[in-house]
C-alpha cells in the first residue's frame, strides 16, 4: 500500500487546520512521522495521532513513569 504523502510538503501539511483536532492534536494518517514541530515551531514539537506508533510512545511514557515512582522510593 503506497502512502499518499508527499515529503516535499512538510511544511504545508503541518499547517494545515484540517489535520488538526480540537486546534492542538494534529492527527493526519497520510503523515507518515511520528513526531513533527507544532504549528508554532517555537512552541516544540507534537505527535501524530493518526500514526499508530504515537499511542506507543505515549504507552511507553506512561508505564515508564509508573516505574520510576514505584520503584524511585
Amino acid at each position: 500500500m503506497k502512502s499518499k504523502f508527499n515529503p516535499g510538503n512538510f511544511n504545508r501539511i503541518e499547517q494545515n487546520p484540517e489535520h488538526y483536532k480540537w486546534g492542538i492534536f494534529y492527527f493526519n494518517p497520510d503523515d507518515t512521522r511520528i513526531i513533527l514541530p507544532k504549528r508554532n515551531q517555537w512552541m516544540g514539537w507534537t505527535l501524530n495521532f493518526g500514526n499508530l506508533w504515537s499511542y506507543v510512545v505515549i504507552g511507553v511514557f506512561i508505564v515508564l513513569a509508573i516505574l520510576i515512582g514505584y520503584f524511585g522510593k
